[in-house]
């Protein structure tokens, strides 16, 4: 191995004017091929972080070197962050300006306008397009977009003159919350950019109406990831009694009585959310076979378990038990719990679905914690399918992350 080249403060100096950008630097022993590889990110312990490093605005354009002082690519920084750098372009010389968001959206776009037919999916998910710490769904003329690393804050003029360039859309929603921006050292705020939102969006999935709040719902105010998901439950439902428990705005409930579903129970915390559920109901002419229950949904499993309720499908579709790997065990126990809660609810031979948007928790640590909560819930079952994000959720292949929802189907005896 090539010993690395020592230079001088005059010559390191030289170097960063010479260049568009400033430079930073992997430590010696960092790993630098996993970013030769397709990893997008390098965390805080690996960079070298002198003044001149510490002294870049957050969200700032450098390039990347490996402890050799070789190129690796066009990267942003941001030091109050644990991911302290994400890679932009491997060409160190390219202009991060309107024209370069419009060629990634682009791409995003002919992805999805192949996958479906109706303009109502994710139009980026972050790292997977190209486009590190930004998600933007769109809900046919309206936008939502979640600018989640300081760089996507700094660019975000350029970005969302690109997105309506490419798109057409003429609404677009900025919702700067979540536990990613807090991450970054970034405020939370909702704004409309530019256009109007009127109120709750209808978004035609699965054969049912979905109403989805763009500015005060939950992210974005619809789960497009579950899509797939929902189709398949769905096809279990026919002339079933359905509990969605965790409901959100309807989203495997409504999708079960589009499939024909005798019934279906919604239980959700948010009396608002129900409220978009009743109206997706009501719209999809499903009202009659719909109703809700409103409060904790552990507390909700186990009134419904002393009532002695039974459900041919019983749906739970929790947020993000361990968002990270320090919650990753209490994750787990919360996960075998809704397990057992739910077991004892579903009628012989009928189906219990559940799910995880936690990616530390990964497939098998998921599986074996349902297998467990069935097996404490007096069941015995076989899994017969496990879903994951709909296409419009790419997974990059080097970032774990990216891949981060899991659906497990079982059949009770």
């Amino acid at each position: 191995m090539t010993s690395p080249i020592s230079h001088s403060p005059a010559e390191e100096a030289a170097e960063q004017v010479s260049r568009n950008h400033p430079v930073v630097r992997l430590k010696p022993k960092a790993e630098a091929r996993a970013i030769r590889h397709g990893f997008p990110w390098v965390y805080a312990d690996e960079l070298v972080t002198d003044r001149r490093t510490q002294s870049l605005a957050p969200g700032a354009l450098a390039i990347l070197q490996d402890g050799e002082r070789r190129d690796l690519g066009l990267v942003t920084v941001n030091t109050n962050s644990k991911i302290i750098a994400r890679m932009l372009d491997r060409n160190f010389d390219v202009v991060i300006d309107q024209s370069w968001f419009e060629a990634r959206l682009s791409r995003a776009l002919d992805l999805r306008a192949r996958l479906y037919a109706q303009p109502f999916y994710r139009l980026v998910h972050a790292e997977s397009d190209g486009l590190p710490g930004i998600v933007i769904d769109r809900f046919g003329d309206v936008a939502v977009v979640q600018p989640n690393a300081a760089w996507a804050e700094a660019h975000l003029a350029d970005l969302v003159a690109a997105l309506i360039a490419v798109t057409g859309v003429t609404t677009v929603v900025k919702n700067g919350t979540g536990r990613s921006r807090g991450l970054e050292g970034l405020p939370e705020e909702t704004l409309v950019l530019t256009g109007a939102v009127a109120g709750p969006i209808a978004v035609p999935m699965n054969g049912a109406t979905y109403f989805a709040d763009v500015t005060g719902g939950q992210k974005t105010g619809l789960f497009f990831d579950q899509r797939p998901n929902h189709a398949f439950a769905a096809s279990l439902a026919r002339g079933a009694r359905v509990l969605d428990v965790f409901a959100h705005v309807g989203g495997f409930g409504l999708a079960a009585l589009a499939a024909g579903a005798a019934s279906t129970l919604a239980v959700d915390a948010s009396a608002a959310a129900l409220a978009l559920a009743e109206q997706g109901a009501q719209a999809s002419g499903f009202a009659d076979r719909f109703s809700t229950r409103q409060g904790d949904a552990f507390a909700a499993l186990e009134a419904l378990g002393a009532e002695g309720a039974a459900f041919e499908v019983v749906i739970c579709d929790p947020p993000a038990f361990a968002p990270a790997k320090p919650a990753l065990e209490a994750g787990l126990r919360a996960y075998e719990r809704i397990a057992r809660l739910a077991a004892p609810l579903v009628a012989p031979g009928g189906y219990l679905v559940l799910c995880s948007c936690s990616h530390a928790a990964d497939l098998s640590s998921f599986r074996n914690a349902c297998g467990r909560g069935i097996g404490r819930g007096g069941r015995r079952g076989q899994l017969l399918h496990t879903g994951f994000a709909g296409p419009d959720h790419p997974m990059l292949p080097q970032l774990a992350e990216t891949g981060y929802l899991k659906s497990l189907v079982f059949r009770l005896d």
